[in-house]
């Protein structure tokens, strides 16, 4: 039996994401938590023929208490949506008060779930779900997630044109770093089956890669930003997760995680200078078994954008946990 719970399920990545996860056969029991409109939602979604039973909440009644008891996997899409001209790191003084919410209901109601952090920004968000875990004393590193699933996608997406693959995805691409700009690093040279990218089409693809948030938000005209495709990457994550929780083995994805807490991460600590870093990672029964060093051998112009993004995270993951540490004044 499997429970999972999506907190913020009325957004407008939480609703595509609570879709996705009603239709997954890997899914028992489904529990949604938002402060708005989530028993309609509930309501709509239980119409579908699958599996997971499903159940809508609100804050009153205990409604977080109700929707975390008894969760194996929590997946957090909450927060406002990014406008056009915003950053992610704009998004960060009510996504960091959000997020620090719902992990403190975590801690207390479902500390041995499987935490999945969609809410940006990430690379601030994940170390703020940590020193809440941490201060209540259930902090399990192999446990907790920043999703950077959807800097892959883009990555398989964008490259099929030199990828040739019918199916992008069937292309694996390492995409590692953080969740935000430069931040984010595609290895396009360690992609398998490998292909080549000309020179002048690089640095376009790259910053694609990087910033193709933005292309949305443009497109969207102010209505919103990548909610679909970020749903998407979300549950393509937790499956993966849900899997290796139920015994399949050989699955690793990219993921943002505390990099001390996870076997192989103090390799990365050292190469990369912070401790939270997106990362192949082996997923297990336990969560995240083994962190990968991908940096060995990357290229002069992958290097390059490595130094820009170990840079800014540094700035990131501090602010993350200073906001914990130091509070801002209410």
């Amino acid at each position: 039996m499997v429970k999972a719970a999506v907190l913020g399920a009325s957004g407008g990545i939480g609703q595509p994401l609570s879709l996705l996860l009603k239709t997954s056969p890997l899914v028992d029991e489904l529990a949604l938590y938002d402060v708005v409109n989530t028993p309609g939602v509930a309501a709509d979604l239980s119409h579908i023929s699958s599996v997971a039973k499903i159940t809508g909440y609100l804050p009153k009644d205990d409604g977080l208490k109700h929707a975390l008891t008894g969760a194996d996997i929590v997946v957090i899409p909450a927060g406002i949506p990014r406008k056009p001209g915003m950053t992610r790191d704009d998004l960060f003084k009510i996504n960091a008060g959000i997020v620090r919410d719902l992990v403190k209901g975590i801690a207390e109601f479902s500390p041995k779930a499987f935490i999945l952090i969609i809410s940006n920004p990430v690379n601030s968000t994940v170390p703020i779900a940590a020193e809440v875990l941490k201060a209540a004393g259930v902090f399990d590193p192999k446990r907790l997630f920043g999703v950077t699933t959807l800097d892959v996608v883009r990555a398989e997406t964008f490259t099929q044109e030199f990828s040739r693959q019918k199916n992008p995805s069937a292309t694996k691409i390492p995409v590692v770093g953080g969740h935000s700009g430069e931040t984010i690093v595609p290895l396009f040279s360690k992609a398998t089956p490998a292909f080549q990218i000309p020179s002048d089409k690089y640095d376009a693809l790259v910053n694609r890669v990087q910033f193709g948030g933005d292309e949305v938000v443009k497109a969207k005209d102010g209505a919103g930003s990548a909610t679909l495709s970020m749903a998407f990457a979300g549950f393509r994550f937790a499956e993966s997760v849900i899997k290796a929780s139920q015994g399949q083995t050989g699955i690793v994805e990219p993921t943002f995680v505390y990099l001390p807490g996870v076997a192989g991460g103090d390799e990365l600590v050292k190469a990369t200078g912070v401790e939270f870093f997106s990362t192949l990672v082996a997923l297990g029964a336990n969560g995240a078994e083994e962190a990968f060093n991908v940096l060995d051998g990357i290229t002069d112009q992958e290097k390059k954008l490595l130094e820009a993004c170990n840079k800014g995270l540094k700035g990131n993951i501090e602010k993350g946990i200073d906001f914990i540490k130091n509070p801002p004044p209410k």
